[in-house]
């Protein structure tokens, strides 16, 4: 006995033994082999991705990866099959049109359940819907939609003014949240959603944000929705995503029937959509019902928080920094009452615009990594070559904060923008670039732009308030994909 049970002992140190050597031989052989063992990073990240996907779910991924920058560089490896970059020349690379560097799959996870001009990876699909949609949201087709904007920032401000009244404060948070919203729906569905009247959510808004909600751990951890919807183990979470998921298609859906019910009633110059060239369309320029609802779903999502967050940064800003207020409402004077943003367009707003490129670098909307995977033949970016089907991202949070490009980049400056160097202009991409650049950019501006002149127009003594415990910690940037305040408000006082 006791003979086999030495022989039992030596053998399994034997087989310990030849273990650790094989998991040895493979460690060094992938280590041997690993396309990206040059480029600088974490140690841990030749091996794993959990913890960038750790920062990423807790709303730190940009921060993260930004402090990797300072570390390490203009390229850095977070994970087995991907690096990030912040380097403008190299960007400009990733974001070029020929040679493109398609959409990685992540995208399909991010915003599950649809197929849309912002998720689909594939570059024919991605031009068949920029080709039917991009029109109608170009400066020259935005120009018949003027009317229903400047209504829907007229309630806006009324809003505002009516609030501030009967609280002592106003949260533009919240009402601009409701603007942007309203503008969107009413353009992508013929009707808004009444929320400028109603002061509150509906329930469309509501199931959006469920959805979203879910998008870093879906995103993080794909398999675990498909394991939960292929096999029918429930998730609760997950479950409720998917029943928010299936009342918004049918909401769409259905609202998208009773504005075509209407233009067949009342004609085509009835309340005019960005969809309304194309309901007639038929064969290469004809678009289905079903990807009309989810383009319509993917724009209500891409234009609230987007532009609602930019323009509460923007005011906020403006407020905080006297300087900067005084020689805006300066440069408002030249606007007549009642201006329209026709008015705007004739008329010379230079350092409105400053205003609103500084608030985009300072504050952007989307200040986490824009995926995408390095098309055949691979790519040398930084001096490192990373083959194809690796993702290389890169992030607003990071090229908006290169000192080379944007001295003391922490500080709103917007006179940093009156003579913008070659390299500002690289750095800067608060929209995307390439063909993947944001459709509804210019729809963005528009707002943006209309609604702050006409705020600043009515409330020139608007100031940051420190009532009902509010702030500055406030308003610092929650960074998921899209960044949003930390107190989901800010509060202003008015005269």
């Amino acid at each position: 006995m006791e003979v086999n049970s030495e022989l039992f002992k030596s053998n399994h140190l034997y087989s310990l033994g030849a273990l650790g050597f094989v998991v040895l031989v493979l460690v060094l052989s992938s280590a041997r082999n690993d396309p990206l063992s040059d480029v600088p990073g974490p140690w841990y990240a030749r091996w794993t991705e959990l913890v960038a996907k750790y920062y990423w779910v807790t709303a730190r991924k940009s921060i993260y990866v930004h402090n990797l920058h300072l570390k390490y560089g203009p390229i850095v490896r977070v994970g087995p099959r991907e690096v990030y970059i912040a380097d403008p020349k190299a960007t400009q690379t990733v974001f070029r049109i020929k040679k493109e560097f398609p959409k990685a799959q992540w995208y399909l996870a991010f915003a599950p359940f649809v197929l849309t001009i912002f998720n689909t990876p594939e570059i024919p699909i991605h031009r068949r819907f920029r080709r039917l949609l991009s029109s109608p949201l170009s400066e020259t087709g935005l120009k018949s939609f003027y009317p229903q904007v400047e209504h829907k920032v007229d309630l806006a401000i009324e809003g505002i003014g009516k609030e501030f009244k009967t609280r002592g404060v106003a949260d533009v948070y919240k009402w601009w949240f409701f603007l942007a919203t309203d503008v969107i729906g009413e353009l992508s569905f013929g009707e808004g959603f009444c929320m400028l009247e109603s002061g509150k959510v509906n329930q469309y808004i509501t199931d959006l944000q469920s959805v979203g909600k879910l998008a870093a751990y879906r995103s993080a951890f794909p398999s675990l929705l498909q394991i939960s919807m292929r096999f029918g183990i429930p998730l609760p979470v997950l479950s409720n995503a998917q029943t928010s998921a299936k009342r918004i298609k049918n909401y769409s859906k259905e609202s998208l029937k009773r504005h075509a019910a209407i233009v067949e009633k009342e004609g085509p110059g009835s309340r005019p959509t960005v969809f309304t060239k194309i309901y007639d369309a038929e064969g290469d320029d004809s678009i289905t019902q079903d990807e009309m609802a989810d383009n319509a779903q993917s724009y209500i999502v891409a234009g609230s928080d987007t532009t609602s967050n930019t323009l509460t940064y923007l005011t906020w800003s403006v407020c905080r920094h006297p300087e900067v207020k005084a020689r805006l409402l300066k440069e408002l004077e030249v606007l007549p009452d009642g201006f329209t943003y026709e008015d705007m367009r004739q008329v010379h707003l230079p350092y409105l615009e400053n205003v609103l490129s500084e608030t985009l670098r300072r504050y952007p909307s989307v200040p986490a990594g824009l995926p995408r995977e390095v098309p055949e033949g691979g790519a040398k970016l930084c001096g490192h070559y990373i083959p194809a089907g690796y993702t290389v991202s890169t992030q607003n949070y990071s090229l908006h904060r290169n000192p080379d490009a944007f001295p003391d980049p922490e500080k709103f400056d917007p006179s940093r923008w009156e003579n913008p160097t070659q390299v500002m202009k690289d750095s800067f991409i608060p929209f995307g670039g390439g063909s993947r650049i944001c459709i509804g950019l210019h729809l963005g501006k528009i707002e943006v732009k209309l609604a702050a002149a006409r705020f600043f127009k009515a409330f020139p003594n608007a100031r940051v308030s420190t009532l009902e415990g509010m702030k500055d910690e406030d308003m610092s940037q929650k960074l998921f994909f899209l960044s949003t305040p930390q107190g989901h408000r800010c509060l202003l006082e008015l005269y």
